[in-house]
């Protein structure tokens, strides 16, 4: 069972730089959902502050390290809110990376045990979704939460994800942004972001899986990698590149915008990304 409301996209930053001022725009310019990213901890008093600006954003968490915190408290964050504010809570949950974790033994079983607590506290299958990349936790995703929140992705692994998961299995993805015609400078900028996930093995073996070779992933990334995964050029050619996911399975894309100003950005981009649904 998918998450309902999320939109068909929605808005994805490091969880500190969202406000109430910014989601309450963010809502008015038509995204759906806010992903909170950067490994929010869930006892954060922005969840509600961010919910209560607003009137039906859904506020998601993109994503909850398992290692960092615990299941028991974020099943209470996640009653509580959507006691408070019904269906516009999305736990999205993770393993985090290798790298960046001194506890990192055995993810998939600890994604297990973390399910199992969010099941005997009520968390419901579709109040949560996983970040998946390769087979296994996609499978995981499909059969105990809503779906898969996957992240640094192209448009060929989210035809794969869609079909591992089937029809009616959430997936929502990620894709960074540049709104800039010159292209040596956008990928510029890009690799300012997309660089850095070049030393995490589990993205860098997730790219290989679609023929991206050393030349490509060596950092701080060969254009190939960057033109991939950073969405640059015209307004309208960000807007072709995002509906590629879409046009792949996606139910949902989460523009991550690298720029600057990326707030003017978001409103240059969002009427053609309402003219898209049309």
């Amino acid at each position: 069972m998918a998450f309902d409301g999320l939109g068909t996209f929605g808005v994805w930053q490091p969880h500190p730089q969202f406000t109430p001022h910014s989601a309450r725009e963010l809502e008015e310019l038509g995204f759906g959902t806010i992903w909170l990213g950067g490994s929010p901890p869930v006892d954060w008093d922005g969840y509600e502050q961010l919910l209560a600006a607003t009137e039906s954003l859904v506020v998601a968490t993109s994503i909850v390290n398992v290692w960092a915190s615990a299941p028991e408290a974020a099943a209470d964050t996640y009653l509580r809110l959507d006691d408070k504010f019904p269906g516009r809570f999305l736990l999205g949950i993770g393993a985090g990376h290798r790298e960046q974790t001194t506890d990192y033994t055995k993810p998939y079983d600890a994604l297990v045990d973390y399910l199992d607590v969010l099941d005997a506290r009520g968390v419901p299958r579709h109040g949560r979704a996983l970040a998946a990349l390769g087979p296994r936790v996609a499978r995981l995703a499909r059969d105990r939460t809503a779906g898969a929140l996957p992240y640094l992705t192209v448009p060929e692994h989210t035809a794969q994800l869609r079909e591992i998961l089937g029809p009616d299995a959430l997936v929502a993805v990620e894709h960074k942004v540049v709104l800039d015609t010159d292209a040596e400078r956008a990928r510029a900028r890009g690799r300012e972001r997309a660089g850095f996930y070049l030393g995490l093995t589990n993205y860098v073996n997730n790219l290989r899986r679609f023929g991206f070779d050393d030349t490509d992933l060596t950092a701080p990334g060969g254009d190939r990698y960057i033109d991939a995964v950073v969405a640059h050029g015209s307004a309208a050619q960000i807007i072709d590149r995002l509906a590629e996911h879409r046009r792949a399975g996606a139910d949902h894309v989460a523009l991550q915008v690298l720029d600057d100003d990326a707030l003017a950005t978001l409103r240059t981009l969002a009427p053609l990304l309402s003219e898209h649904l049309k």
